[in-house]
């Protein structure tokens, strides 16, 4: 089946990510900007906009500090300036984001790591 006769038919993907503790992730990512619409006690939509993830009480020993999201931006400098003001790593005791920079693959990343240990590649692509 090819791509293009599939996609009528998605309405959404969404991973689920993993929370230690469910209400302070949930409380980190509503401070990042995230709105959330819990679907009961131990999960939540996530959205920005149209795109979103499910939060999920659930953490395996080893799953979290393996996973990692992307967050494709058009303005990157933007979010940082959101995320410096936070002051994540007083707020939630979580590593201190890293500024955007240019990475060798070619995109400006941002690092931020939840207080479940997921880390979030926040990007832009480069003007020119």
């Amino acid at each position: 089946m090819s791509d293009a006769a599939s996609a009528p038919d998605v309405i959404a993907l969404r991973p689920f990510v993993p929370a230690k503790n469910f209400e302070v992730s949930l409380r980190f990512y509503t401070d990042l900007g995230f709105s959330a619409y819990r679907l009961g006690e131990s999960m939540a939509s996530l959205h920005l906009g149209p795109f979103a993830f499910l939060l999920q009480d659930f953490d395996a020993e080893g799953f979290s500090s393996n996973f990692m999201m992307h967050l494709l931006v058009h303005d990157v400098d933007s979010w940082w300036s959101r995320i410096a003001a936070l002051d994540l790593a007083t707020n939630y005791d979580v590593r201190p984001p890293s500024p955007p920079k240019l990475q060798p693959w070619g995109l400006i990343v941002a690092y931020v790591v939840d207080p479940t240990g997921v880390l979030w590649h926040i990007a832009q692509e480069p003007d020119g």
